[in-house]
C-alpha cells in the first residue's frame, strides 16, 4: 500500500497514483493520499472521530471515485478528516460494495498544518486498473 504525488501532470490540481495488494488497499491509499493533499502532516490526524458508510458501484474505478467524493463529502460537512480505514469490498453480480468504516479528527488549525482545500475528485485521466502486482489507481484532486 502506497501513495506517490506528481507535480507535473495538473498546474492548479493534485495528482497522484495510490498502490494496493488489494481492491481495499488500494482504496486505502487513496483515500490517505486525498487527506495527506489537505493537511501536510497526517499524523497530526487523529482518530477520535468515526464515521460508517457503505457503496456500490458497477466498476472499480467508479467505486474508487465515489469513496474519495464521500471523504470529501465528510471534510465539507462534519469538518472530519479521515486517515484511517477499515474496508471490505464484497463482489456482486452487478460490481462491487464497499463497507467503510473511517476514523479521524475535526479540523483545527492550531493541531494540523493545512495546505489546500480538495474541492472534488476528477475523472480527468482516472484510472483503476488490476495489476500482476495489486491494483493501481491514477487520481487528479481538484483544489
Amino acid at each position: 500500500m502506497a501513495y506517490k504525488f506528481y507535480d507535473d501532470v495538473a498546474i492548479a490540481d493534485v495528482a497522484y497514483e495510490a498502490t494496493g495488494k488489494t481492491l481495499a488497499e488500494m482504496m486505502e491509499s487513496a483515500g490517505l493520499a486525498l487527506t495527506n493533499t489537505m493537511v501536510k502532516d497526517i499524523k497530526a490526524v487523529k482518530t477520535p472521530e468515526e464515521v460508517v458508510f457503505e457503496l456500490k458501484a458497477d466498476k472499480a474505478d467508479k467505486l474508487l471515485h465515489e469513496f474519495l467524493q464521500e471523504l470529501i463529502f465528510y471534510k465539507d460537512k462534519d469538518l472530519v478528516l479521515l486517515t484511517k480505514f477499515k474496508i471490505r469490498i464484497t463482489s456482486l453480480a452487478t460490481g462491487y460494495r464497499a463497507q467503510i468504516r473511517a476514523r479521524g479528527d475535526k479540523i483545527n488549525m492550531k493541531k494540523q498544518e493545512l495546505l489546500v482545500d480538495v474541492k472534488a475528485v476528477s475523472w480527468h485521466m482516472f484510472k483503476v486498473e488490476q495489476t500482476r502486482d495489486g491494483w493501481r489507481a491514477f487520481v487528479i484532486l481538484d483544489v
